[in-house]
């Protein structure tokens, strides 16, 4: 079965809490900045420098590497309260959501130097570079390849809805590297610097012109050995490990949640159908943080719940999208991206931008395979190997 767990907030981590929303209001006084939806927001590294200062980046990387050593439910709580608030992360939100954990736990000891510090003082960007335009969710098809040449590899092919490709610095690559039988072998992972030569980037437009997604061509760019993550041919298990901490969290959930704020703030909830609306939003957003934050507890203590974020992600997904229709269907004007109205504004972003949530962290029908899988195997390991009968320890009582 699938390991989730009721939890709760202790006193310490709601103290956390506190703290993150005393600093936004602060910081980021309502009315004083743009908010944006979720992962999506605006990029401001001077944000994330601030951030950085609070021991609020790398929060879960050791001291030794400039991190705090906190928890990924530490973690959670802060990335939480941004997202809410609509505060501008995403210059260091890669970096700091996956680049680092993957390189804590792949990575040689010279780039956990050379990175993890950068990562938690806001100075560096990465993007992720998995996806290609004949492999999306199936990232076993991909077909970027990277040849050995002296002293490291030339990588050749195209990643396709590289989100921040055309303003990060590095982006992490899943190149092959090797043919063999089973497809899901020969696979690495490479750290490929985005202004190298050879590499070109086209950003990919929103309906309303803004940028995020881009297609990235390489050709012929040089990736020195040093930059190789893990182990060569091992890059599939790797990558795996690391959707755990891309798609369970907050962000999987909280993309809509300042229009529905902003449409009770400005609104209110005056009929009966905006009352139902706002009802199953906040009954679905409890719902999904208490499966989310089941996640982050598994990930504190040390397994890597593939299947469970893969789960999260798709309720995630499917949640967001449904409760910006049910606010979409309250409102019987037409929208001005452009208005005075911060609602409008924000529905106006949100309707533009919603498509792409069943794109980024992997499709719905991946995801939904991930969790059936996993859900096979664990039912064949409780059986009898000659009969399909269920062990004595698993039957009902």
């Amino acid at each position: 079965m699938l390991r989730f767990a009721s939890s709760e907030l202790t006193d310490a981590e709601l103290a956390l809490q506190a703290e993150v929303r005393d600093f936004l209001a602060a910081e980021l006084p309502r009315g004083s900045f743009a908010p944006g939806l979720g992962m999506s927001a605006a990029r401001d590294q001077g944000f994330s420098r601030a951030l950085a200062a609070r021991g609020w980046l790398g929060m879960a990387l050791p001291r030794r590497y400039g991190g705090a050593e906190r928890s990924v439910v530490e973690r959670f709580i802060v990335v939480e309260e941004l997202l809410r608030w609509g505060a501008p992360v995403r210059y260091h939100w890669i970096a700091d959501r996956q680049t680092g954990p993957l390189l804590l736990r792949y990575g040689s000891e010279a780039q956990r130097e050379r990175f993890l510090p950068a990562i938690c003082r806001g100075e560096v960007s990465f993007s992720i570079g998995m996806s290609e335009p004949e492999a999306g969710s199936d990232l076993a098809a991909v077909q970027t390849r990277a040849r050995r040449v002296n002293g490291g590899w030339r990588v050749s092919g195209t990643k396709l809805w590289t989100g921040g490709a055309h303003e990060n610095d590095w982006c992490v690559a899943l190149c092959r590297t090797s043919e063999e039988d089973d497809r899901h072998r020969g696979l690495t992972q490479l750290i490929v610097e985005l202004r190298a030569p050879g590499v070109s980037v086209r950003p990919i437009a929103y309906l309303d012109g803004s940028e995020f997604f881009n297609e990235v061509l390489l050709q012929e760019v040089f990736v020195p050995d040093d930059l190789v993550v893990g182990e060569v041919g091992a890059g599939w298990e790797q990558n795996t490990s690391e959707l755990s901490f891309e798609r369970a969290g907050p962000e999987r959930w909280l993309s809509t949640y300042l229009v529905v704020e902003q449409f009770l703030r400005e609104r209110g909830a005056a009929d009966e159908r905006a009352r139902v609306a706002l009802g199953e939003a906040i009954a679905g957003w409890w719902g999904i943080r208490a499966l989310s934050l089941s996640v982050a507890r598994l990930l504190d203590a040390g397994h890597a719940p593939a299947a469970e974020a893969a789960l999260v992600k798709e309720l995630g997904t499917r949640f967001e999208q449904e409760a910006l229709d049910a606010i979409w269907r309250l409102v019987p004007d037409d929208l001005d991206p452009a208005a005075e109205s911060l609602f409008e504004r924000l529905l106006a972003a949100a309707i533009l931008g919603a498509p792409s949530f069943t794109i980024r962290g992997g499709t719905n029908e991946i995801l939904r395979s991930v969790a059936a899988r996993a859900l096979r195997i664990q039912r064949a390991d409780r059986v009898r190997p000659d009969s399909g009968e269920p062990l004595p320890s698993e039957r009902r009582a």
